[in-house]
């Protein structure tokens, strides 16, 4: 039966971190102006109650991992740093200039290409320089994103200092002939012991990524990385499939032949297994390709209703903003999305003639906040609901009968004016929700733009 139903259903689709998703942007009616007094209006109605988000990209990897869809800058001159720093400081105070209070902030997240690239000096000069100009919310968390293989003692300490309690490894897979196949390197001792410092050093939150999917990778291969890291017992993981989407990533995913890749049925067995062994050691999956012990965050947010997906995934907490800082990094307005630029000569161009870098972005109609609410509904609750007077759309009825098939299936639950997805469905969430993206319906995409589901 699940043979059936992935070959059924493993079709190219969004993972919505976001709606509308980027690739329909509105980009003629969007404008830095428009971008800027949706920010204003959003900041405004949340900073005091709810606070901010920031997410920080630091781009630079010393070497290339093929697996990777991120952007990145591939350097081993270490003097990049400072005018990165620097440039993303000011950009920061752009921001600033835009609001009539300090910003209180909620959520702050160092993604990469990889953050520890930097040098702990210069991560704790920029932590503290926004720190500086800006307030804490209660029950603030700041985390960022390790490489095991170059993340310090001293940069737990420094980073914890300034108030990082949560970190997130990349693993992916501890099999050899894996690892040369990606070009990630990376013994468990490794792993071991970026884990451990962190939990010795005080982080309340260790978790690592794990990927299925990978060129070359079988179920034994699975089993293995999921046993180690059983032993480490990280308070939440990332386990999801491979994003092969080498005609928009470029080279950089190109380290393999197609031919390599699993198949869509062994990708799904691999998941299949690894939630299984998860779950005899106490995890519990959160939202899709989720896991994490109920000691963590991550599973209370889920089991208080506050759990929330935007472009760093899924986070324990909502804010209503999200300032992106760096090159390609994306903010949120809730009314609007601002990409930045991604090249790191036009970022610093732009920042030099005092110019927020957005190239494109998308600000959001009242169909598109409303289909925003039932995906974030679906992904995060694995439900929605509406009545004729609350998150109605005209093309309900259409969505409806594009989800008679799933039901039929046993994939979700319809009722009058509620759907629930059901444990079978769960795997399967991202196609329950193209059946509400309405701008993906009225226009299907000549060429294949997203990852396959499965």
């Amino acid at each position: 039966m699940l043979k059936s139903l992935v070959n059924k259903y493993n079709i190219a689709g969004p993972r919505y971190t976001s709606y509308p998703t980027v690739p329909y942007w509105n980009q003629e009616s969007f404008s830095l102006k428009k971008w800027k007094s949706s920010l204003i209006q959003s900041f405004k109605e949340s900073n005091s109650k709810e606070g901010i988000s920031i997410y920080i990209h630091l781009p630079f990897c010393e070497s290339l991992c093929t697996f990777c869809g991120c952007n990145k800058r591939i350097t081993k001159q270490h003097s990049v740093e400072s005018p990165y720093i620097n440039a993303v400081l000011k950009e920061w105070q752009l921001y600033l200039e835009l609001f009539d209070e300090k910003p209180v902030i909620k959520e702050l997240h160092l993604g990469g290409g990889t953050p520890t690239f930097f040098s702990p000096e210069n991560l704790k000069h920029l932590i503290l320089e926004i720190l500086r100009t800006s307030e804490l919310a209660d029950g603030h968390e700041f985390s960022f994103e390790g490489h095991p293989n170059n993340t310090t003692r001293e940069h737990l300490q420094a980073l914890f200092d300034v108030g990082f309690r949560r970190v997130s490894y990349g693993v992916q897979d501890y099999n050899e002939t894996v690892q040369k196949a990606i070009h990630r390197i990376q013994p468990f001792k490794n792993v071991k012991q970026a884990t451990e410092l962190a939990r010795e050093i005080g982080y309340t939150s260790v978790g690592h990524d794990i990927i299925f999917g990978l060129p070359f990778q079988t179920l034994e291969h699975v089993e293995e990385t999921i046993l180690k890291t059983k032993e480490l017992l990280p308070d939440r993981l990332a386990f999801y499939s491979y994003a092969h989407v080498p005609w928009i990533k470029g080279n950089g995913q190109r380290g393999f032949n197609d031919t390599d890749l699993p198949s869509a049925e062994l990708k799904r067995n691999q998941y299949e297994l690894g939630k299984e062994l998860l779950a005899e050691v106490g995890y519990e999956e959160i939202g899709m390709d989720h896991f994490a012990l109920t000691t963590d965050s991550l599973y209370q947010s889920m089991t208080h209703g506050d759990l929330h997906r935007n472009f760093m995934g899924y986070t324990a907490s909502k804010t209503q903003a999200m300032i992106g800082l760096g090159v390609s990094s994306i903010s949120d307005s809730w009314y609007g999305f601002a990409q930045n630029v991604k090249g790191i000569e036009s970022y610093y161009n732009l920042l030099k003639d005092n110019i927020i870098p957005v190239y494109r972005g998308h600000i959001l109609n009242d169909e598109d906040l409303t289909i925003r609410k039932h995906i974030l509904n679906l992904m995060c609750r694995f439900e929605t609901s509406w009545t004729k007077d609350w998150l109605y759309f005209d093309e309900l009825p259409d969505a409806l009968i594009l989800l008679k098939e799933m039901k039929k299936d046993g994939l979700l639950q319809v009722y009058s004016n509620k759907i629930e997805v059901t444990k079978k469905g769960q795997p399967f969430v991202r196609n329950i929700c193209m059946a509400f993206d309405v701008l993906l319906q009225r226009k299907q995409p000549d060429t294949q733009l997203f990852s396959m589901t499965v």
